[in-house]
């Protein structure tokens, strides 16, 4: 009876999802490779879309560059607005009303589907701020979709701040801004590069946001803020969604793949060097 206790069904049970979920993640990573592999080539990383129809020849370089500039507004937005609310709410916040409506309003925006963030992203940046079609107002959209990760990661990471060292900080008379710096911010800047960085792959990851605000079919590598850029979420989206190149399609998720997983590497690297300060 001990074997088939209440320990047993649980440790089934996590085994078993452990177990269906790497399975599902290989078998989709396996076939993106095993399809995308054959496209891969100097001329498909370093050219410009050409054919036609647009996509069908040619290469990804723009989109790929786009994509980066897209990862790069977004992710300096939303870590200068998810860092300081969670240093506000963690440090400076002493009225509970106030730390629950801001965590309410943080949950709410991370509950909001991509697309309809897309739309308030055109029609506040677009249209009402007359930025039109850019960089920067692609950017901004997706900072306000990955804000809630940095933010909640940031809190996270700072509620497992040694308690006791910035009591005995305050204690010794020294103020809440030299606190974070000395003591907060050295023991917490890994596990908040690391939240940075997971947000940064979600926003590359998304297609609906900057289809209604930046991404265009065509577009030379970004040069400005003002100006429309290629991506490779929403390029991947025109050519399957519209079959031009089945090829092309499964090489632009290739590589798509590979940045993300990259930076997946870098997230791990990170947390692995942390693992070692603590031994």
């Amino acid at each position: 009876m001990k074997f088939f206790g209440e320990g047993f069904f649980i440790k089934a049970w996590l085994y078993i999802s452990v177990i269906i979920v790497l399975t599902v993640t290989s078998y989709i990573i396996f076939h993106i490779f095993i399809s995308g592999w054959s496209s891969l080539s100097l001329e498909f990383l370093l050219a410009s879309p050409a054919g036609m129809p647009l996509g069908t020849e040619g290469g990804i370089l723009p989109a790929i560059m786009g994509t980066l500039a897209l990862g790069a507004v977004s992710i300096t937005v939303a870590s200068f607005l998810g860092v300081a609310t969670a240093t506000y709410q963690f440090l400076f916040c002493r009225t509970l009303w106030i730390k629950s409506g801001i965590r309410i309003v943080i949950q709410c925006i991370a509950g909001i589907p991509s697309i309809v963030l897309g739309l308030f992203g055109y029609t506040f940046f677009v249209v009402s701020l007359d930025m039109g079609y850019s960089l920067l107002a692609g950017g901004l959209t997706l900072a306000i979709m990955i804000f809630p990760v940095v933010a909640v990661n940031t809190e996270k990471a700072l509620a497992e701040t040694n308690q006791n060292q910035i009591l005995s900080s305050y204690a010794l008379g020294i103020s809440k801004a030299y606190t974070f710096f000395g003591i907060i911010l050295p023991q917490t800047k890994k596990d908040i590069i690391s939240g940075i960085l997971l947000a940064v792959v979600f926003a590359m990851g998304a297609t609906a946001p900057i289809m209604l605000t930046a991404a265009v079919l065509s577009a030379s590598a970004p040069t400005s803020l003002s100006k429309p850029v290629m991506a490779l979420p929403y390029h991947l989206y025109i050519l399957a969604s519209q079959r031009l190149s089945v090829d092309h399609a499964y090489g632009t998720a290739l590589v798509l793949l590979l940045i993300l997983l990259s930076v997946y590497a870098l997230v791990a690297t990170i947390y692995t060097g942390k693992s070692s300060d603590n031994l």
